[in-house]
């Protein structure tokens, strides 16, 4: 596998690290149960990383060096790609000829690599996109950076070489082909997941005691955001429907509270104060706390201590935020866009809001905390829907889309071309 711009040892919630390091982590350990050795190649940004960690048994993490350890934003590594695919057929070069048997590559940056690298091992090429460029074009945040024209391009070429693109949804794969010209017989439709074990309700008790881990009055009505902080993922929306809430019912001020959990990321990072100032000019910085990103564990209380969960994000691939606070029992009010209709389902999981207007979203806000009959059946209806969405599942729709990839690599190579191994051992990258 190969995850170019951010390593699956990261922090999710802060820098670029999100759910592509967690979709790379989870999926990686389960191909190892099942018998499938991964090797992740990521570039490294400290002189301290060892060149290989153990991620897990049959998981190797390798940090390739490419440029400067600190200082290079995603928007500077498409320079660095060559340098990065030099490391990565160096470690190639002192394995036996056919060691790799297919290539799994997670975001554009790494679908470049993942081109060179399949073609000179002569195994199938799987990419992943995660997000595209032109899907997020479409659906910019008022003021946001568009996409450059080199990722559309470099997206655009990553298509045209894999043997096989997974997309989450089944809107993303008509996203993949309508945008990106993919054809229908080059897509797998592979759903994301959430790891069923550690998101839970939990049981009794398990929402005070969260609260008072997290120091969040009992009585408190909690509303929740978990993410990087950018205009991509939208907390500012939050920030304006709450202050919408409260210039509609005072009263309620003494009571709620939101949370807004995560770091700066992206174009967020060129004003990372932007949303303490903004609570602080929309008069509700008594009723806000803002929280660093949270490990996994920690993250299970604050989805367990919510009332609600936001994802009011402008475009999302899928959203697993909104999977991981139903499968612990909590609604999500979603924003009515790409995958979230997917993760979130509308009137029985959750609510989905059309569009990104605070007083549209008050209303959704305001519904869930005001009904706590309706709340409850859609915690129930949450835990549910989030059960069909096992990591286990996913990787049972990998391993069906890497046959299915090795079977179209064999039959091109034979029209044509040479063949590389026949071991079913995967590299994966981003």
């Amino acid at each position: 596998m190969l995850a170019v711009h951010t390593s699956p040892l990261a922090q999710p919630g802060t820098g670029d690290a999100g759910g592509l390091n967690v979709y790379v982590v989870e999926t990686a350990r389960r191909l190892a149960e099942r018998g499938v050795d991964v090797e992740v190649f990521t570039r490294a940004t400290s002189s301290t990383l060892p060149p290989t960690v153990e991620l897990a048994p049959g998981v190797l993490v390798r940090h390739v060096t490419a440029g400067p350890f600190e200082g290079l934003d995603k928007e500077d590594l498409p320079g660095q790609l060559c340098a990065f695919a030099s490391g990565v057929m160096r470690t190639a070069a002192a394995r036996p000829a056919g060691h790799y048997d297919l290539v799994h590559s997670h975001y554009w940056l790494s679908g470049q690599v993942g081109w060179l690298a399949a073609d000179r091992w002569q195994v199938p090429l799987v990419h992943t996109m995660h997000t595209m460029a032109r899907v997020k074009n479409l659906a910019l945040a008022d003021g946001d950076t568009p996409e450059p024209s080199g990722r559309e391009i470099g997206e655009q070429q990553v298509v045209d070489a894999a043997d096989r693109v997974l997309a989450n949804t089944a809107a993303e794969a008509d996203q993949l082909m309508s945008l990106y010209g993919a054809r229908s017989d080059q897509i797998s439709v592979v759903h994301p997941g959430v790891d069923l074990e550690r998101f839970t309700p939990g049981g009794l008790g398990a929402r005070a005691t969260a609260r008072a881990e997290l120091d969040v009055p009992p009585d408190a009505q909690l509303l929740l955001f978990v993410g990087r902080i950018q205009p991509l993922k939208a907390p500012d929306v939050l920030l304006r429907a709450t202050a919408v809430l409260l210039e509609r019912e005072p009263a309620l001020r003494s009571r709620v509270v939101v949370a807004i959990v995560g770091g700066p990321s992206g174009s967020g990072l060129r004003e990372p104060e932007s949303l303490v100032r903004l609570a602080r000019e929309l008069g509700i910085s008594d009723v806000v706390r803002f929280e660093p990103p949270a490990t996994a564990d920690r993250l299970v209380s604050w989805y367990r201590a919510a009332d609600v969960v936001a994802v009011p994000s402008y475009s999302e691939s899928f959203g697993l935020v909104a999977l991981e606070a139903q499968a612990c029992g909590t609604p999500v009010v979603a924003a009515d866009v790409s995958g979230l209709r997917d993760a979130v389902a509308d009137g029985r999981s959750g609510l989905l809001v059309p569009g990104h207007e605070a007083g549209a979203w008050a209303d959704r806000l305001a519904l869930m905390l005001r009904d706590d009959e309706r709340r409850t059946a859609l915690a129930a209806g949450a835990v549910e829907h989030a059960a069909g969405y096992g990591w286990d599942a996913t990787v049972d729709g990998l391993l069906g889309a890497y046959r299915a990839a090795r079977i179209g690599h064999a039959r091109r190579v034979a029209s044509g071309g040479a063949l590389g191994g026949d071991g079913v051992a995967v590299a994966v990258g981003s």
